[in-house]
């Protein structure tokens, strides 16, 4: 049984016999997009983790995306009643928008072990225990056999609109340069699988011989590396040209290790 962000009001703390619950199929695997309390922030999802396997993409509550203005959001490319919907209820449609995209990439949706979103955010839960991660959406039954404790909360993101699945990667680098300058890095991973776009790692001082550590979410599975692109940018006309590099960069995926 796959629960679509079951649903919180009248149901949410509620006897097993009246909502959805483990007991109620040999494997129960939950994805909560919605579990804001229903007051003040009219959640419509159940926020306890009540499956085998409960995933929390982008923390549960927020959904990237799904804050856009109500015109953009209404006049949505998908068509006026699709947008109507999505804006009186779009991080609770999230949940099957996150599952049909599951089918199409049976390799993505990684849900990470972990306590709580916050923690996910650090290197606590990075990369993936010996068993592996399962996939959130069609494919999480294919871990029906590794479950070790009574619930597993599994923490992940996605991106903003179709297509919702992101690979997670964590980059390493060692700065080298002359002078500490402010500004910002940006790296593109390339790889077998195909390459990403530009993302953030660092902003603010860059100091030379220092070790930074930061996570991308990529929009695709980048397989072997073959090459990073590093670079970077102080934001304003710095007449010294100063200059950065990077001595080292690792790239660690959370799938494997």
């Amino acid at each position: 049984l796959s629960g679509l962000d079951p649903a919180q009001p009248y149901f949410q703390d509620t006897p097993i016999e009246v909502r959805l619950d483990k007991s109620d199929a040999e494997f129960v695997d939950v994805i909560h997009t919605d579990s804001a309390p229903t007051i003040p922030y009219l959640g419509f999802g159940i926020r306890t983790a009540i499956g085998h396997l409960d995933f929390y993409p982008n923390g549960g509550e927020q959904m990237p995306g799904c804050e856009k203005n109500a015109v953009s959001q209404i006049v949505d490319l998908d068509g006026i009643w699709e947008g109507t919907r999505d804006f009186v209820a779009c991080n609770h449609l999230r949940s099957y928008k996150y599952y049909s995209d599951s089918i199409i990439y049976p390799d993505g949706f990684l849900g990470y072990p972990c306590p709580s979103y916050d923690v996910f955010e650090t290197e606590r839960c990075f990369p993936c225990p010996p068993e592996g991660c399962p996939n959130m959406g069609h494919f999480a039954d294919k871990f029906k056999g590794k479950i070790k404790s009574d619930f597993v909360k599994l923490y992940l993101n996605t991106g903003e609109a179709k297509d919702f699945p992101l690979w997670r990667y964590k980059v390493t680098m060692t700065l080298s340069g002359k002078h500490k300058v402010k500004g910002y890095v940006n790296v593109a991973l390339y790889g077998s699988g195909g390459n990403t776009r530009q993302h953030q790692v660092i902003e603010g001082t860059l100091q030379p011989d220092n070790t930074y550590t930061s996570f991308i979410d990529a929009e695709v599975n980048i397989g072997t590396v073959t090459k990073v692109k590093f670079l970077w940018n102080n934001n304003w006309l710095n007449p010294t040209f100063p200059k950065l590099g990077a001595a080292t960069i690792t790239v660690q995926s959370g799938e494997n290790g």
